[in-house]
């Protein structure tokens, strides 16, 4: 037996009583381990809404979009179209010639040359030298110029008017805010990454990863938006107004309904519970999935590996041990669930994905209730409950 039955009667009585207690909607809970996976299905697709949750809801998956166009990458660097260490400006000539601010809170024109270029490994790892600042000031100069750039990822997911080449022309005006490999600043960097993966694949982030992973893997739910013909399975969205206190929401017919003018890998997907398993079992084996191979053993074993130093992950505003490519790496265990080894992310409009290769375990939540994942009660309750129901 891989699991406990009476503690998988916990974990679907635990994400019950968070339905019940309206902190979300509706949820579908997957675990998976030694070939038997349970799915748990509950609540409404939306507060009051009368369509129930389905095995096939699609939801927006924000963060987990990362690990995706990490492995996009990948690809590419195994088809020795990128190198991990060399300079970006060769294919994003945009970047080329970085200045530094002087200090995070001056001026925009007070700055020093970078010391070296912006590398692929840099996007990968969030050391690019840009990014949001998690605990910290949030009206600094240059979080100000962004805004007026309309650029988005320094702070909640948002749409982006343009295409790609005129958001890295408006990117390319602001200087960075640390020396490239410094320090790790979350989100940015992956806007950048898109942009790379589209130049050096020679095809739009959506064709290039329909092309190399969603059409191998059968991920036929997963994409950029939702068709006409799929939004009725598209759950409506909530997150937190930071002001106000009330849930904004994106209903079926909103922002992910049409096709998107920025393809945007910091958070651009939705997917279903169904494609995400198919990718996470890739990686756990090692890049193969069903005897067809997407990646090496030693891309997959590099990607989830923590590439960070202690300092800059403690550096990150929140708690986080280690980051690999597009993922977070746990280091030591200081909960249940934090097994050293798992590796995973998880999205602000309230999805979660981790694989734990010791355990031979891949889990997955997807709600509908957006925020800070780590903070939330029934994120923390399914990674308790879903360690707890394992059986040795």
């Amino acid at each position: 037996m891989s699991f406990s039955k009476a503690n998988l009667s916990r974990l679907h009585a635990v994400m019950a009583r968070h339905v019940d207690n309206a902190d979300i909607p509706g949820c579908v809970a997957m675990i998976s381990r030694h070939g038997e996976t349970i799915v748990k299905v509950l609540g409404k697709q939306g507060f009051g809404a009368s369509e129930p949750m389905r095995p096939d809801t699609i939801f927006r998956i924000a963060s987990i979009t990362k690990p995706i166009a990490a492995v996009a990458a990948m690809t590419l660097v195994e088809d020795c179209k990128l190198r991990l260490d060399d300079p970006v400006d060769k294919l994003l000539p945009e970047l080329a010639d970085r200045r530094v601010l002087k200090r995070l809170d001056g001026p925009l024109d007070e700055t020093v040359p970078a010391k070296r270029a912006i590398t692929l490994r840099d996007l990968l790892t969030f050391r690019a030298g840009i990014g949001m600042t998690f605990g910290g000031p949030r009206d600094l100069p240059i979080q100000r110029a962004a805004r007026e750039l309309a650029i988005g990822t320094f702070g909640p997911p948002e749409k982006v008017a343009f295409g790609p080449d005129e958001w890295l022309k408006r990117f390319a005006t602001l200087p960075l805010m640390h020396q490239p490999g410094e320090a790790w600043r979350y989100n940015t960097a992956f806007a950048v990454l898109g942009i790379l993966i589209e130049r050096a694949a020679g095809k739009t982030l959506d064709v290039y990863l329909r092309e190399r992973l969603f059409g191998p893997l059968g991920m036929k739910d997963t994409g950029f938006h939702v068709p006409a013909t799929k939004l009725d399975r598209l759950a409506i969205s909530y997150m937190p107004n930071m002001k106000t206190g009330v849930l904004e929401v994106d209903t079926s017919d909103g922002a992910w309904g049409k096709p998107p003018a920025f393809l945007d890998a910091t958070g651009g997907l939705v997917s279903t519970v169904d494609d995400l398993h198919e990718f996470a079992e890739m990686l756990l084996g090692k890049g193969e999935l069903r005897g067809q191979r997407l990646l090496s053993r030693h891309a997959v074993e590099v990607l989830t590996t923590n590439q960070i130093t202690e300092e800059q992950a403690a550096g990150a505003g929140f708690p986080l041990q280690g980051w690999g490519f597009g993922v977070q790496v746990f280091t030591r265990r200081t909960s249940l669930w934090a097994n050293p080894g798992r590796y995973g992310w998880d999205g602000g409009t309230g999805t979660s994905w981790a694989n734990d290769p010791e355990e031979g375990l891949c889990g997955i939540l997807l709600t509908q209730r957006g925020g800070f994942p780590a903070a939330q009660g029934f994120y923390q309750d399914f990674w308790t409950a879903a360690y707890a129901a394992l059986d040795d």
